[in-house]
């Protein structure tokens, strides 16, 4: 479901029959903005004797695309200030996509219906950069930014082909989020160390809860690589291994780590200990039954706390900590995740220099700085890190950087023939088979996949013998 603020519903069934209409009969402006209210008159038709020929000065309209929820309120807030107080005419219109966003997009750039600026993260920047999406920003940047910046541009991040695409401003640490309240009505007396004890933990939670609609774990099946990519990764790095199925001592994809979490997921969902309907489930809904009280674990990102300072108020006792490793021990670091990259600029848009303004808008001290404190992420530029004051809200003290997080090099992202990682899983996880047989399966198809898009040079193979993930 699209939210749209500011503006008009879109869905991807509009965005195909815009595409299709191709001339509206002039009812939008050259530049891609929207006539308003409807009223086709230019503006320029002679003004009755004797009346003044002044009009209005002619607004300038972009939209911006995100797929961030939870800082959608402070967002409106700092659109709506931009709007009114700008000197050049340039009104924000914000469009909240909460779910298929990349699909998404590509929809909209293949019907020429793309947005001016669109929120990027670790995940899609190289791949929209590929396929064309994104202006290079080098051009309007000051000597002021570049010197704020320029620490943070980093190849293969917000740096490609040595052109830059996008700024930096938070990162997002993983954790285990989980209910006290519950953990103490079960018996448990701290977070899950191991896979096993996270296994017996849901276990007892359910056994406690279900008579209740209680369960002791939940993840968002809807999209199952965006489910495991928030729990699996986080699992996995502090294992010492890379969190999205490519090992970087030999360059290659090895999803064999991979299968040994998801051996223990298989096991809670047969166990029972999974949240029913948790396959039908995308994380807004997650979220909300873990308000209600109704999920002992999940894992997600260090935006939770400002979920639920704003967008699902809870009174239940609540918070994070390091998820819980293959063996119990820690042999690796919790990786930073989409740090280096915010807002990126559609190379599309008609109205790049309105764009950017909005852009350099947003990436002000103030706005940063209280972007921070608020907790919608955690700050990775130094000159606000340094000044920032940490969040004060509830359960944002388990999200703080520690000894046990760290920045992790790129690995490719590739797109294999077939199901992806996620879908192949999921699908072990609920119906069984051969899980060795999925493994070499998709490191037969994401490893020739690798090799198609080195070769068009599209992807670089990050390999290191002497990787210690204990050391980042």
């Amino acid at each position: 479901m699209w939210k749209k603020t500011s503006g008009v519903m879109v869905s991807a069934a509009l965005i195909l029959a815009l595409a299709a209409c191709g001339n509206n009969g002039g009812n939008n402006a050259a530049d891609g903005s929207a006539n308003q209210g409807g009223n086709t008159d230019s503006g320029n038709a002679a003004a009755p004797q004797g009346e003044s020929t002044d009009t209005p000065a002619q607004k300038t309209t972009i939209t911006y695309w995100t797929d961030d929820r939870h800082d959608q309120e402070y967002l409106k807030e700092l659109i709506s200030s931009f709007n009114t107080s700008n000197p050049d005419h340039i009104e924000v219109e914000l469009t909240v996509l909460s779910e298929n966003y990349n699909q998404s997009v590509d929809i909209a750039f293949s019907g020429n219906q793309a947005p001016d600026l669109l929120r990027i993260k670790s995940a899609n920047t190289g791949t929209f950069v590929k396929k064309g999406y994104l202006e290079p920003i080098d051009a309007y940047l000051t000597p002021e930014l570049t010197a704020k910046f320029e620490s943070l541009f980093l190849d293969e991040v917000n740096r490609f082909g040595g052109k830059l695409y996008s700024l930096p401003n938070t990162g997002n640490t993983l954790r285990l989020v989980y209910n006290k309240d519950l953990f103490d009505k079960a018996g448990i007396t701290s977070p899950p160390a191991s896979m096993q004890e996270l296994v017996e933990d849901a276990k007892k939670i359910t056994e406690m809860g279900k008579k209740e609609g209680i369960y002791g774990f939940a993840l968002n099946l809807k999209n199952p690589k965006s489910a495991f990519d928030r729990s699996i990764r986080e699992i996995l790095s502090l294992s010492g291994h890379q969190g999205l199925g490519y090992d970087i001592k030999t360059g290659k994809f090895d999803f064999a780590p991979y299968a040994q979490v998801i051996t223990h997921f298989k096991q809670m969902w047969d166990d029972g200990s999974m949240l029913p309907g948790s396959e039908a489930l995308d994380i807004d809904p997650l979220r909300a039954q873990f308000a209600a009280g109704k999920i002992g674990m999940y894992m997600s990102f260090s935006t939770e706390p400002g979920v639920y300072k704003d967008q699902f108020p809870t009174a239940i006792n609540w918070a994070g900590a390091l998820a819980p490793t293959l063996d119990g021990q820690i042999k690796g670091t919790s990786e930073i995740v989409s740090a280096g990259t915010w807002i990126g600029m559609s190379a599309n848009s008609k109205n790049k220099e309105a764009a950017w303004k909005f852009m350099e808008y947003l990436y002000q001290d103030q706005v940063m700085t209280t972007y921070h404190e608020k907790g919608f992420g955690i700050a990775i530029v130094p000159s606000i890190s340094e000044k920032a004051k940490q969040p004060d809200i509830k359960g944002m003290e388990g999200f703080l950087v520690g000894e046990h997080d760290s920045m992790w090099p790129v690995s490719p992202n590739v797109t294999p023939e077939g199901a992806n990682y996620g879908d192949a899983f999921f699908k072990y996880m609920v119906s069984g088979g051969d899980l060795n047989a999925i493994v070499q399966d998709l490191n037969t198809r994401y490893n020739d996949a690798l090799a198609k898009a080195i070769e068009k040079g599209e992807a670089a193979a990050v390999q290191d013998p002497s990787f210690d993930p204990s050391k980042l």
